[in-house]
């Protein structure tokens, strides 16, 4: 494929996602956006009409996508769009803004689509996810995508964890959030202590899924954060 094609490719895909974001769309502001004539994006859009899309034209105002059509959503599990998370907040430690700002394009072109409760799950996960700046040291873990997917969906976890003695406790967790330290640390109530508290992932020696579920923690990371450091 020529460079151009691939150009236009990726010009096409961009105008079907915004078109999918915003009621209505003018040629000019495309234009603008893509840094095209628009006359180039007359061709786009006629040549997205020839692929089946329904836009609809109101003379005078711009281009509107048929009310009820959709793109199909992308088929990611929500354990792969947990895993998208992760990966993009990693992209964010990178120093090259470059960089970001082409892997952010590219991520808000995939969320676009996504099954809306995922999305929404995603979001959250994104919210409740830190990494500190040293992204290089080993963390051992086999728990983080069931951890995951407990904190998004808000049920208990029955885990066996042991501390630095290598005592092992027997633990009914609420799953909050999840930092990246020198190791993957969990925040969590634990209804054992009444409070709280943070737990290793390398020391949970177990873990279960309970069918129950918890009334959501109604703050944000940053707001658990000012409350008890």
């Amino acid at each position: 494929m020529q460079d151009n094609d691939t150009k236009r490719l990726s010009r096409l895909t961009a105008i079907l996602t915004q078109l999918q974001t915003k009621r209505l769309l003018t040629a000019t502001a495309l234009a603008d956006k893509f840094a095209v004539s628009v006359r180039t994006i007359y061709r786009d859009i006629r040549a997205l009409e020839q692929a089946g899309v329904p836009i609809i034209t109101e003379e005078g105002k711009g281009y509107k996508l048929m009310e009820g059509y959709r793109v199909p959503p992308v088929m990611f599990t929500e354990a792969q769009a947990n895993a998208l998370i992760i990966a993009e907040q990693l992209v964010l430690k990178n120093k090259d803004a470059s960089f970001i700002k082409d892997y952010t394009e590219a991520v808000d072109k995939i969320k676009s689509v996504l099954n809306y409760s995922i999305k929404v799950k995603a979001d959250l996960l994104s919210e409740r996810t830190r990494f500190d700046q040293n992204i290089n040291r080993e963390r051992n873990s086999n728990n983080l995508s069931d951890l995951q997917f407990a904190l998004t969906n808000y049920f208990l976890t029955k885990i066996e964890y042991a501390n630095e003695q290598n005592q092992t406790s027997t633990r009914h967790i609420e799953p909050f959030a999840l930092l990246s330290t020198e190791n993957w640390l969990l925040i969590a109530y634990c209804r054992l202590r009444q409070e709280f508290r943070y737990f290793r992932l390398d020391r949970i020696k177990k873990l279960d899924i309970l069918p129950d579920k918890f009334d959501p923690h109604r703050m944000t990371l940053q707001e658990f954060f000012d409350k008890y450091h």
